[in-house]
C-alpha cells in the first residue's frame, strides 16, 4: 500500500498545486496522512477521493483543534503509525513525540518543515517537511512524503 504523506500546508484553501498532488505525485496512494498545520480545514477537500487521517498543529484555529485529534494510530495490516503534528524547537522534537506513542513501527510528524527519514530506536521517523516549503531558509521548496507498507514499512521524500 502506498501511503501520501504531508504536512504544514499553511493554506487558507486548498490551492492549485495542492489539489494537483492528487493527480500526480499522490495520484496512486490508497491513502493520505495530514500532520497538521492546515491552517484551514477546507485543505483536506484536496484529497476528497482518498481516504485521509489527519491531526491539528499548533498554527491551526480551533474550528481544526475541536475536529482533529493532536495526535493518533494508524492501523494498517500488523502495522502501526503514530501521527502526530510535533511542538517546540525543531532541536530535539523525535525525543519529545516518540515518547507520544507506545508499540507503533512509524511515527509520522511536521512542525519542523525539516523531511527525516531514518530509524530511530526502531521506529521509523517521518516527516515529508513542509508543503508550503522553509521559512528558515530562503529558497527551500516545499515538500512531500510516499510511505510504503508491505512486509516493511519505507519512507522517500519527494520535492515538489
Amino acid at each position: 500500500m502506498k501511503i501520501g504523506v504531508i504536512s504544514d500546508t499553511h493554506l487558507p484553501y486548498p490551492s492549485e498545486s495542492l489539489c494537483k498532488l492528487t493527480s500526480n505525485v499522490f495520484a496512486d496512494v490508497q491513502m493520505i496522512l495530514h500532520a497538521g498545520d492546515l491552517t484551514n480545514i477546507l485543505v483536506l477537500d484536496a484529497f476528497a477521493e482518498k481516504e485521509v487521517f489527519a491531526v491539528c498543529g499548533n498554527m491551526d484555529d480551533y474550528d481544526i483543534s475541536a475536529t482533529l485529534p493532536d495526535k493518533r494510530v494508524i492501523r494498517i495490516g500488523n502495522f502501526r503509525i503514530g501521527l502526530i503534528h510535533g511542538w517546540g524547537s525543531r532541536n530535539g522534537i523525535e525525543e519529545r513525540i516518540i515518547k507520544s506513542f507506545e508499540n507503533v513501527h512509524a511515527i509520522v510528524y511536521g512542525h519542523s518543515h525539516r523531511p527525516a527519514n531514518h530509524i530511530k530506536n526502531g521506529i521509523l521517523m517521518f516527516n515529508p517537511g513542509s508543503f508550503s516549503g522553509s521559512y528558515s531558509s530562503a529558497g527551500i521548496s516545499g515538500s512531500v512524503g510516499i510511505l510504503t507498507v508491505g512486509d516493511k514499512i519505507s519512507g522517500e521524500i519527494i520535492q515538489i
